[in-house]
């Protein structure tokens, strides 16, 4: 991984950052899975889990840490990994079919978040059902984020691409 594409992931990160930060009154409405989402696609999956780091670790320092920060590193991981896995395989696909993917992440994203209060030892099913709603809010937000965001970065994605050569891994 050459320099220029660490700071891309960088910039990226604090935009994610930003926007995590700026949201932070609206209950899971923020565009860090979004980014993540784009980045792994454009950039890989190894990018998109740096994403995830980046992202989780210094927004927390802001928003509170706590053991649900290494959850989130590993949900926001593991959707990053897919959808650079996705852009890998099938870099084609439009962007509302990515935005599907990202609703689909949203309630992922939940549902790894609330097996931690399994690991707690606290009932599983009535934490998940009860968050529900706001795992909807973070997939519809998903779905806006990718449909807003993923035309502006690709553009910006593939004409650095050319540029730079910055490879999908």
């Amino acid at each position: 991984m050459n320099t220029y594409k660490l700071t891309l992931i960088a910039m990226l990160a604090s935009i994610a950052i930003a926007g995590r930060l700026v949201m932070a009154n609206i209950p899971n409405v923020q565009p860090v899975t979004a980014i993540i989402i784009i980045t792994g696609f454009w950039l890989g999956p190894f990018s998109a889990i740096i994403m995830a780091f980046l992202t989780t670790f210094l927004s927390n320092v802001f928003l509170g840490m706590g053991y649900w920060t290494i959850w989130q590193v590993v949900s926001w991981s593991i959707i990053g990994m897919a959808a650079g896995l996705i852009g890998k395989y099938w870099s084609a696909i439009p962007v509302w079919l990515l935005s599907i993917y990202g609703f689909i992440s949203g309630i992922l994203y939940g549902f790894i978040i609330s097996l931690t209060m399994r690991a707690a030892g606290q009932p599983f099913w009535a934490y998940y059902l009860a968050g529900l709603p706001l795992d909807l809010n973070h997939a519809a937000s998903n779905v806006i984020f990718i449909l807003v965001l993923s035309p502006v970065l690709g553009t910006l994605f593939s004409r650095y691409q050319k540029r730079h050569a910055i490879s999908n891994v």
